[in-house]
Order: C-alpha cells, then sequence, then structure tokens
C-alpha cells in the first residue's frame, strides 16, 4: 500500500459503510484523516470526526475552516456522503426528491465549493466523488436516486475540466451493489400509492437479496484509494463486478438494453 505521511483528507459521510472503511483505510496507509457526520461520532483508527450537515452552508464551511485552520492544507476530499429512496417515482413528493438532491447532488457542491479556494491555493487538489453504476443507467424504482447520481456525473465531468489547470483533479468511483445495511441511509417514498405496492414490495426484496451477495465496503475503498494515489488518475474507476460491466451496457443496442434491464428486474417483457 502505497503510504501518504502527512497529506490531508476529508472524507464526508464516515460514520458508516464504505465512508467509514475508506477514512480507515487512508488513516492506515498514513494521510491525517478528518470524517463527517450529522451527529457527533467518536473518533476510530486514526479518523478524527467532526460534525457536519452537508445541507448547511454554514456547516460545510465551518467543517472545513475548523480542517484548514489544524492542518494548514487539504490534499484530498472524498463526497461520500449519501441517501437513497426506494419507490416509484409518482410515490414521492417533490419535498421528497429536493431533500434527496440537497444531499447527494448540492451537498457534494457546498463542500467542493469550501474546498476549492484551499486547493487553488496550493495548487493542487484531488476531488473523488462517488458516485453509483445507476448514474450511468436506469433502475425502476430508483428513478429519483438514480437521477441525482446522472447529475453528479455531469457536474463531477464538468467541473474537471474547470479545475484542472489549478493542478486539482475531480474523479468518479462507480459502485454497484454493495454489501451494507440495506436500511443505511435508505428513505422510503412519502406518499405512496396502492397501484405500486405489488412491485414496490417486490423490488425491496430483490434489493435486499442482491445486496446480501454485493461487493464489500473494502472493495471499494480500495478503488477510491486507487483513485486517490493515482499520479495520472483517471476520471472514472468503476468499483465492483456488476460496475465493470456497466460502461458496456451504453455500446448496445437500447432495444437490447431495455431487453436485458426488464429481465434484469423481472418486469414483463413488453408493457401491457
Amino acid at each position: 500500500m502505497r503510504t501518504k505521511d502527512g497529506a490531508v483528507a476529508l472524507v464526508t459521510g464516515a460514520s458508516s459503510g464504505i465512508g467509514l472503511v475508506t477514512a480507515q483505510l487512508l488513516a492506515k496507509a498514513g494521510y491525517r484523516v478528518f470524517g463527517t457526520s450529522r451527529r457527533e461520532t467518536a473518533n476510530s483508527q486514526g479518523v478524527t470526526m467532526l460534525i457536519c450537515d452537508v445541507t448547511d452552508d454554514a456547516s460545510v464551511r465551518k467543517m472545513v475552516d475548523d480542517v484548514v485552520q489544524s492542518t494548514g492544507r487539504l490534499d484530498l476530499v472524498i463526497n461520500s456522503a449519501g441517501i437513497g429512496l426506494l419507490g416509484a417515482a409518482e410515490d414521492s413528493s417533490i419535498a421528497q426528491v429536493t431533500r434527496l438532491f440537497d444531499v447527494n447532488l448540492f451537498g457534494v457542491a457546498r463542500v467542493v465549493n469550501a474546498v476549492l479556494p484551499v486547493m487553488r491555493s496550493q495548487k493542487r487538489g484531488r476531488i473523488i466523488n462517488v458516485s453509483s453504476a445507476l448514474g450511468l443507467i436506469p433502475a425502476p424504482f430508483s428513478a429519483y436516486y438514480s437521477a441525482t447520481k446522472h447529475a453528479l456525473e455531469g457536474y463531477s465531468e464538468s467541473l474537471d475540466h474547470e479545475v484542472r489547470n489549478f493542478g486539482i483533479h475531480v474523479v468518479l468511483v462507480e459502485p454497484s451493489l454493495t454489501h451494507t445495511s440495506f436500511e443505511e441511509n435508505m428513505t422510503r417514498p412519502d406518499q405512496p400509492l396502492a397501484a405500486y405496492d405489488r412491485e414496490r414490495s417486490r423490488m425491496e426484496q430483490l434489493m435486499r437479496t442482491w445486496i446480501a451477495t454485493g461487493d464489500a465496503p473494502q472493495l471499494v475503498a480500495e478503488t477510491i484509494f486507487k483513485a486517490a494515489t493515482a499520479t495520472k488518475p483517471k476520471l472514472r474507476y468503476a468499483a465492483g463486478r456488476q460496475s465493470s460491466q456497466v460502461p458496456l451496457l451504453r455500446l448496445l443496442p437500447e432495444a437490447l438494453v431495455d431487453k436485458l434491464l426488464r429481465k434484469l428486474y423481472n418486469l414483463p417483457a413488453a408493457a401491457a
């Protein structure tokens, strides 16, 4: 493992799951690591935990200021904070969808806007945004979650072109199904309709089955570490078995992809 003694890393959403494992891996590799969570969380294995709500501008600015005042630098930022939403698109109010975007997309933007002045002054830095395979392909009953990740992909790719002249690279890591708690950071629709009850329930059970056999968070963390330490980082890093196959789907004819996806999700071959 390549060590990074003295380099400072910030990992949002580091209280559990991918964020926690990533923060601990970076600390083991020699980074000085700060992690964030919405509530007070004990430090663990070399990770200094800070309270931060990524949906609050002032909270984000204070968190970044505290890190920089303590260390004088900020070399690596990993945006791992996020929430899920499982349900039909019609099941959710616009208020709920707004909350989802506020965490998964605007939360990333708040953190990025707070750290860029520091990185520009250093003339170096790396920002890794944790996206998803669903940022590249659709998924029934995950329309809005998929939409946040599609948006994150476009934002990150565009941002990378804007900041590269300052010595800053923006990277996307795209996990697929990861073996974490299904309930963790997963919200339910706030206006569920009876018309979707059967398929929603079936999809929830299907997701539970897939996640139970999904990739370990350690695998995703190792991919993030690879992206963090690469001399010439790629824009995208697939993390996991299924995720590595997703780009191939985008090269296939649309009708074939439609057929494959409906088969994967056990949906009727054609609309009724």
